[in-house]
């Protein structure tokens, strides 16, 4: 394995920088019955008057009890498109440094890495959606600082194969992200559970998928304390509202809500898939472990613009790398999906 040293990574000017110090922090130790004038707050309690918990400690001592991590592991944000920008912010320097990501994939990767002027590289998935060893190492050098893997992926559903993940841990010396947003719908395990036998292993998760809460914009880090500690010293100081931390505490707290809906949801998927199968303008239907499935029609264009004069608004990847003629359709509600299949249906009639 490959020597992995977080210094030879950090941002000279983060290594420097002092990060912005609230009260909240100062005294989080101290009793509650302090009275905080430091803030410039207004006083007259309504339950949103005060700055929110800069450490989110409740949230992430749930999450802590939920994912066996521990607190000092996790760093929230305002959405995973936050705690991932900060992975930029903290390990690339612009202009000089480049990541790897491996298309088709989530397209904020790229989108991040141009803000940040970071040069992305990308190297393409085979034909069975599977990264590239050989091609990826060979886009590696000395600037590269972080390589991103979606697993299960978006937008093909599959998830990556636990030999190449390994690989990557072992022979890249800088940062591995792998997002498992789509991670409740898999029959594989995450990954959190490897995070301290791999230091530059970083995870990151989402309420907006299976717990339903796309809404609040809450986006999950996990990895080592060390890569936790540099991304606490350049994070927003109140990047997680108080309402997103009350609502994300209230459904953390109902695991069995969320697991009777995520098996409702794998239940839909598969029959919409067997609807997709006896439907002759699909032409291939590709295997996921998220709650969507990837497929592939006669042609694209023609079927998005079908659906959507039948009220129905799927994702047409055919302009994605590896998806011509690609359609991605979301899991539903059992009556939207019963609209889906009619309307699959009907247009299989007439086509």
């Amino acid at each position: 394995m490959k020597t992995f040293n977080i210094q030879n990574l950090i941002r000279e000017n983060i290594k420097s920088m002092k990060p912005y110090s609230s009260a909240r922090d100062e005294f989080k130790d101290f009793d509650q019955n302090i009275i905080f004038l430091d803030a410039n707050e207004n006083p007259n309690e309504n339950g949103i008057n005060r700055y929110p918990d800069p450490q989110q400690k409740s949230v992430k001592l749930a999450l802590s009890e939920i994912k066996r991590v521990p607190e000092n592991q996790i760093l929230l944000g305002n959405g995973s498109d936050e705690v991932l920008d900060l992975l930029f912010r903290a390990f690339c320097e612009p202009n000089k440094d480049n990541v790897i990501t491996l298309p088709p994939t989530y397209g904020m990767y790229g989108v991040l890495a141009n803000l940040n002027a970071i040069e992305n590289r990308e190297v393409l998935l085979n034909s069975e959606f599977e990264p590239q060893m050989d091609k990826i190492f060979a886009r590696v050098d000395q600037n590269t600082k972080m390589i991103f893997l979606c697993s299960p992926n978006n937008p093909t559903g599959n998830s990556f194969s636990d030999e190449s993940i390994v690989t990557l841990l072992k022979n890249f010396k800088g940062i591995v992200v792998l997002d498992e947003a789509y991670i409740d719908f898999s029959e594989k395990e995450s990954w959190l559970q490897e995070i301290n036998d791999y230091p530059n292993l970083v995870i990151t998760q989402t309420l907006s998928k299976a717990y339903g809460m796309a809404g609040i914009r809450l986006g999950i880090l996990y990895a080592s304390l060390e890569i936790i500690t540099v991304l606490n010293k350049i994070k927003p100081p109140y990047n997680v509202n108080v309402l997103t931390q009350s609502k994300a505490l209230q459904y953390l707290e109902n695991q069995e809500i969320v697991k009777q809906q995520i098996a409702e949801i794998k239940n839909q998927r598969n029959l919409v898939y067997k609807q997709l199968l006896n439907t002759n303008f699909v032409k291939e239907i590709y295997k996921t472990d998220a709650n969507f499935i990837l497929c592939k029609v006669d042609d694209a264009n023609k079927r998005y613009n079908q659906l959507l004069e039948k009220g129905i608004v799927i994702r047409n990847r055919t302009n994605d790398a590896l998806c011509q003629n690609c359609l991605r359709i979301t899991i539903g509600t059992e009556s939207e999906n019963q609209k889906l299949i009619e309307v699959l249906k009907e247009l299989d009639n007439i086509s």
